[in-house]
């Protein structure tokens, strides 16, 4: 017994179609199929610019927050109650993630430990550090040097920064050195400036470090991971600092800065940031983040009343040029 396979037909070609004709139907075919993955890319990355720019607002509201609590918590205890109160927010978004994907995160604990190192307990105890002794807006300004260092990260893991990237970078970079210096390009640092060049290497790491981020972890899984070892971290240190310093006072000078730390910039913003990594990379997300320095010099001008200037305009005219610059999509 023979077996016979069943084959829909192949229509022959058409024999009265010119070899034009069948060259224009392909060619529309092609026309009509291949922008829509350059759509979904386009789209994707515009949402991680978006992302990337919610970030960097609220963000700049926390140099505020820090500063204006300086004087009243000690920087140890604002940053361990910054991120409790950041584990309850995300909580009930990110725990049964967390619990589901517990096995994974266990091998990948490395990795999640040296990330809630760089951008939870080091970042953010160096940032409330520098707020003793340095200006709101110094503070965000010097944060700017962040995207050089993600950038050179970038370039070491082989990714191609263009020379249009390059020239905006450094024209926001020349911006901001203006704007720390007041016009001159030999910058006087305080202490509470080197704190914040300490901090500003730390997120770099941080942010560099997103990219290598297991597929296999939930975004919320890892936020939640890293919310709770970088609090586990900062234990220690934050009992030390009971027994030396003591406690602060919980009142409405405190408890309204430290839960806008502990939502809007962790919670918020940290999730925000590391979607924005997920699509569009740590050096275009960088570009953003030279928007800083102008959030904080507005937003220190309309709370603090911290002046800036004419010089201050001339400087934020450069960081903003440069950031349009490097942000362009070629054609």
């Amino acid at each position: 017994m023979s077996l016979i396979t069943a084959r829909h037909p192949t229509p022959a070609p058409d024999a009265t179609a010119t070899s034009a004709d069948r060259s224009t139907a392909t060619s529309t075919a092609i026309t009509t199929e291949k922008p829509a993955p350059a759509r979904k890319l386009a789209r994707g990355a515009g949402l991680g610019v978006l992302l990337a720019l919610l970030a960097t607002v609220v963000w700049s509201g926390s140099f505020v927050a820090t500063r204006d609590m300086a004087d009243t918590v000690p920087p140890v205890q604002a940053v361990f109650w910054r991120w409790i109160i950041a584990l309850l927010a995300v909580a009930p978004f990110a725990a049964r993630p967390f619990l589901r994907q517990w096995r994974t995160i266990r091998r990948h604990l490395g990795f999640v430990a040296l990330a809630s190192l760089f951008g939870v307990a080091l970042y953010n105890t160096l940032v409330h550090q520098a707020g003793l002794t340095t200006s709101a807006s110094n503070m965000g300004m010097i944060m700017a040097a962040s995207p050089v260092i993600m950038a050179v990260y970038a370039r070491l893991g082989g990714e191609r920064l263009g020379a249009r990237r390059i020239l905006g970078m450094l024209t926001a970079a020349l911006g901001v050195l203006l704007l720390v210096g007041k016009g001159s390009l030999a910058v006087d640092l305080a202490a509470g400036d080197l704190w914040m060049f300490a901090a500003a290497l730390s997120f770099a790491s941080y942010s560099a470090l997103l990219k290598r981020k297991p597929a296999e972890i939930d975004g919320l899984a890892f936020l939640f991971t890293t919310f709770l070892l970088g609090a586990l971290m900062l234990a220690p240190a934050y009992a030390v600092s009971l027994t030396v310093q003591g406690g602060f006072t919980v009142g409405p000078a405190t408890a309204g800065p430290l839960l806008y730390v502990g939502v809007f910039s962790s919670a918020v913003a940290f999730f925000a940031w590391n979607k924005a990594i997920a699509l569009v990379g740590a050096a275009r997300a960088g570009v953003v983040y030279y928007l800083q320095p102008v959030c904080v010099a507005l937003l220190s001008y309309a709370l603090l009343g911290e002046r800036l200037g004419l010089l201050g305009g001339a400087s934020m005219a450069l960081i903003l040029g440069g950031v349009a610059l490097a942000s362009a999509r070629g054609r």
